[in-house]
C-alpha cells in the first residue's frame, strides 16, 4: 500500500520538479603541470569543478629531479607546499583561496615543526584544516598536505 502511494506521489512530482529545474551537468577540469611532481598512480594532480580546486595530497617531491631531497620536516613542508602552490597557480587559483587543508604526518610529533613552515604560507586568514598522524606515507615522505580551494 505504501509503495503504490510513493508510486502516485513520484509521478505526480516528477514532472513538476523536472519543468520547475534544469538539470545541470557538472563541469569537471583536470589540472596538470610540470612544475609539481607527476602523480604516483591513477589520479589527477587536481581537478576544478564547479568553481572550487581539489588538489590531490602533495609529498615533498623535487618536480625538477623526482625525488625527494629534504631529509627533515621543515625541508619537506617547504617543498610540498611549493608543490601545492604551483599546482594551485595551474589551476587558476592561489594559496590565497585555500579553504580547507588535510595534513598527514608520518610522525605527530612533527607537528610544531611543519606548523610553523605552514604558518608562513597561509598567514592571512588561514584555511580551515585537519591534521594526523599515519602509518606511512608514499615514498617514505614526512608528511603529505591536500588543499581544497576556490577559482580567483
Amino acid at each position: 500500500m505504501i509503495s503504490k502511494a510513493c508510486l502516485l506521489l513520484n509521478r505526480a512530482f516528477l514532472p513538476t520538479f523536472t519543468k520547475s529545474f534544469q538539470i545541470r551537468q557538472m563541469s569537471r577540469q583536470v589540472v596538470s603541470t610540470t612544475n609539481a611532481p607527476a602523480a604516483l598512480g591513477p589520479y589527477s594532480q587536481a581537478i576544478v569543478a564547479n568553481g572550487l580546486v581539489f588538489v590531490s595530497g602533495q609529498i615533498p617531491i623535487n618536480p625538477a629531479s623526482g625525488e625527494i631531497e629534504a631529509t627533515d620536516i621543515t625541508g619537506q613542508t617547504e617543498q610540498v607546499l611549493k608543490n601545492l602552490e604551483a599546482i594551485l597557480v595551474a589551476s587558476g587559483s592561489s594559496v590565497a583561496n585555500v579553504v580547507k587543508t588535510t595534513c598527514f604526518l608520518d610522525d605527530i610529533s612533527d607537528w610544531p615543526a611543519m606548523n610553523d613552515v605552514y604558518a608562513r604560507v597561509f598567514h592571512a586568514a588561514p584555511p580551515a584544516r585537519s591534521a594526523f598522524e599515519v602509518g606511512k606515507l608514499p615514498k617514505n615522505a614526512k608528511v603529505e598536505i591536500e588543499a581544497i580551494a576556490t577559482l580567483n
